[in-house]
């Protein structure tokens, strides 16, 4: 039994956490941290059957903890992930913080200095199925965006089986509105979002500089790469369709065995069968991936698509499979 702590628990992120780790055999919810104590957990999270409150982040705190899931904003979460660390307790950071191997990547992207750039090197990037030798026994892990996870599951594949070009790959990502987070913005009010689909960030998302890093960090590859964002009327889950120019013409079948074999034991990936494509509805409320395959031969193209749930396999999810591999439990516990 491992004792766990969970910053940021009135977030989508944090309740989604909270609603997986209530029922894993193996843990303890010690300490629910937040700017505002006192906030009970049922009036906060309705929904989740666990009777707790909210506090103050303390020494006392760190000292009862044995890993914490920080669901912080990013910026935020360096000074509380490195409060524990520093007393050799394990971090599992949902914010970008600890994502980028380099301070001026970080800077370049974010804005801001990384307030503890010697720490970078020490943390784990927890895309659980690429990293996990990595990712046991670590002690400070960052986990990947939504849209990266479920854009990285799409074209790795592919890189790695030599099918497609590192040049020239289109990222075309569509979220439920719950990617934004909690935020109280014209924008993301229900009149602004429903029966509307738009685009955002085009060309300048956060996410894109963090795709291309792991694709050189995998592969050994430099991408280039375009990554569009979309805003769907709906709450959760994420579909990103990848073009990529094919090296040679090759038939869907094979390409459908290549991704078969290289997911041939990973639980929570699907790969479709030949004219079958996933839909979000698909993962909702779950920690798969399912991909599907189409090859384009008159433009010599592969289109993958990919969806997730945003808020399980691309945050909330990923961080408990995250810890189970770090921990040494059966890497499913706890997720569907």
């Amino acid at each position: 039994m491992i004792r766990v702590s969970i910053a940021g628990v009135t977030g989508f992120t944090g309740e989604e956490l909270l609603k997986i780790l209530v029922r894993h055999p193996e843990v303890q919810i010690k300490h629910l941290i937040s700017r505002q104590a006192g906030q009970k957990i049922s009036d906060t999270h309705p929904s989740v059957l666990f009777d707790g409150e909210t506090e103050n982040l303390s020494v006392n705190i760190i000292s009862d903890t044995d890993v914490v899931f920080l669901c912080l904003p990013h910026t935020e979460s360096a000074s509380a992930a490195y409060r524990f660390y520093e007393r050799g307790k394990a971090v599992i950071d949902l914010s970008a913080d600890f994502r980028f191997r380099n301070a001026t990547n970080y800077r370049n992207v974010y804005g801001v200095a990384h307030p503890y750039p010697r720490l970078l090197s020490k943390a784990v990037y927890g895309l659980s199925e690429f990293y996990r030798e990595k990712i046991k026994g670590a002690k400070l892990l960052a986990n990947p965006g939504c849209y990266p996870t479920a854009s990285l599951f799409a074209i790795l594949p592919a890189l790695m089986s030599g099918i497609s070009s590192e040049n020239g790959i289109v990222i075309d990502a569509k979220s439920g509105i719950s990617g934004a987070g909690k935020k109280l913005a014209e924008e993301y009010l229900f009149s602004s979002v429903y029966g509307s689909t738009r685009a955002y960030s085009v060309g300048c998302h956060r996410h894109q500089p963090e795709i291309e890093q792991e694709i050189l960090l995998i592969t050994g590859k430099k991408p280039t790469l375009s990554f569009v964002p979309h805003l769907l009327p709906q709450e959760r889950g994420i579909m990103a369709t990848v073009y990529m120019r094919m090296k040679e013409i090759i038939r869907e079948e094979a390409v459908l065995t290549a991704y078969r074999k290289f997911y041939k034991n990973e639980r929570f990936v699907k790969v479709l069968p030949p004219g079958s494509m996933p839909a979000t509805g698909d993962v909702s409320g779950t920690n798969n991936v399912r991909i599907g395959i189409a090859v384009d031969r008159r433009a010599g193209t592969l289109i993958v698509i990919s969806v997730i749930d945003n808020l399980i396999k691309g945050a909330s999810g990923q961080a408990v499979q995250n810890m189970n591999i770090m921990f040494g439990f059966e890497e499913s516990t706890a997720l569907k």
